[in-house]
């Protein structure tokens, strides 16, 4: 269905056309079918876009009773010695969907899921990974890679987590149907979700993943954690192959770190270099690829119309 770009001024705007888009995806998927399956992300671009979604649901303008939601991804070693304490934990992407949407909504979902990572104690995954070096290998060519563990491992916390974390996730998403629409932020070397830059594309459905020293380095920087060691070091993600199956993604990117991944994502190579640039590929095939982007982020595009109209890309501007 190829690619839209929607440019706006600040982001404000860029949340309140982000919102319009999935809105009227949302009521338009509810007159064809009984349930709607989002895909959801985290960070501070999709914010200003649910608080607006929420709104509309609450004013009558959607059904809310009538989506299943699955969350792109979730840290694994949050501090906490439970499951609870770690899925509460403020910097737990299950307590910031309450806090963002969930909890905003006078009527909830029919499902809400976010990945498993609470379930891991980190401890015991490295204590596993370190003993059963033979049960798994690194997928990816960065900081950040992917653990792939291997079909029959020894280990049985590693088996456990292949077959109920990683796989389970997977399966419960199939068994909904897929998903309708996606909602992406992106980081800035490009990567969607923990799909980190480097990871290899292919086989990435639901991903165990030793995060990239700078990805940590952020989280410390925009104050999630105080100091590295404070930080998770690894995280339960969505694959980018996985994410670019949904029928629409919706990509919402504000600001100057993010305005060389956009940029390259859409006029460059693709590669898993950078991740996103897998939605040249997604297009192409026949999936729906709308970018919302402030101003920053949109610049490396807004600089280049001619080489966007070659490549078929629909750029509007609506500041």
């Amino acid at each position: 269905m190829g690619i839209t770009v929607y440019v706006t001024k600040d982001f404000a705007k860029l949340s309140e056309v982000a919102a319009d888009v999935v809105i009227k995806k949302t009521i338009n998927i509810i007159k064809e079918k009984d349930e709607v399956v989002l895909g959801l992300a985290t960070g501070n671009s999709p914010t200003g876009l649910y608080k607006h979604f929420a709104r509309a649901a609450n004013d009558g303008q959607f059904d809310a009773g009538r989506i299943r939601s699955f969350n792109l991804d979730e840290y694994v070693g949050l501090p906490g010695d439970n499951v609870q304490q770690r899925v509460l934990h403020p910097e737990s992407y299950a307590y910031f969907m309450i806090q963002e949407l969930f909890g905003h909504l006078n009527k909830k979902f029919i499902e809400t899921r976010v990945p498993y990572g609470s379930l891991i104690d980190q401890k015991l995954l490295i204590k596993a990974l370190k003993e059963n070096r033979s049960d798994w290998e690194y997928k990816g060519e960065d900081a950040g890679k992917s653990i792939a563990i291997k079909t029959k491992p020894a280990s049985e916390y590693l088996a456990w987590i292949k077959k109920d974390i990683l796989d389970g996730y997977a399966k419960k998403i199939k068994a909904a149907g897929g998903i309708d629409l996606q909602i992406i932020g992106v980081g800035g070397r490009g990567h969607v979700a923990f799909h980190e830059s480097g990871i290899p594309f292919k086989g990435s459905s639901v991903l165990l993943v030793k995060l990239d020293d700078n990805t940590i380095a952020n989280a410390v920087a925009d104050g999630h954690f105080k100091t590295k060691a404070d930080s998770p070091q690894y995280a339960i993600s969505m694959g980018a192959e996985l994410v670019y199956q949904a029928k629409t993604v919706v990509l919402v990117a504000n600001g100057a770190r993010k305005t060389e991944s956009v940029t390259r994502s859409l006029l460059g190579d693709v590669t898993p270099e950078i991740p996103i640039s897998y939605g040249q590929e997604y297009a192409k095939q026949g999936g729906e690829l709308i970018y919302v982007l402030d101003g920053v982020a949109a610049e490396g595009l807004l600089i280049n119309p001619r080489e966007l109209k070659a490549r078929g890309i629909v750029l509007k501007n609506v500041s």
